[in-house]
């Protein structure tokens, strides 16, 4: 059987663990290039996109290209956000007993 309070602890110290894991993600800047370096985009680790620039020399010519280049650089840091949270998550949520049915 499980020890009530002890497994409350553990709630209340995971709860505020992913508080501070949240907080982590939003500080978090992750970047991401394509196009060989010409298009950066720059997510936070909750994968909102905060920054984005494309170099001056960069030939925007081709509206389609250069669209497809920033689409690629935004999902990829998006990506990379995505595989560090889950990193962060796994340390909150480790040591946290199994309990039947709840998932």
């Amino acid at each position: 059987m499980y020890n009530v309070s002890n497994l409350m602890k553990q709630a209340q110290k995971m709860q505020e663990d992913a508080a501070r894991a949240d907080q982590e993600l939003l500080d978090r800047r992750i970047s991401a290039t394509s196009g060989g370096g010409a298009v950066t985009a720059v997510v936070n680790g909750k994968k909102d996109l905060i920054g984005l620039s494309i170099q001056a020399d960069f030939d925007l010519g081709d509206a389609e290209m250069a669209a497809d280049l920033v689409v690629a650089a935004v999902r990829e840091a998006q990506a990379e956000a995505d595989r560090q949270a889950d990193e962060i998550m796994k340390k909150v949520t480790a040591g946290m007993p199994h309990i039947p049915g709840l998932g």
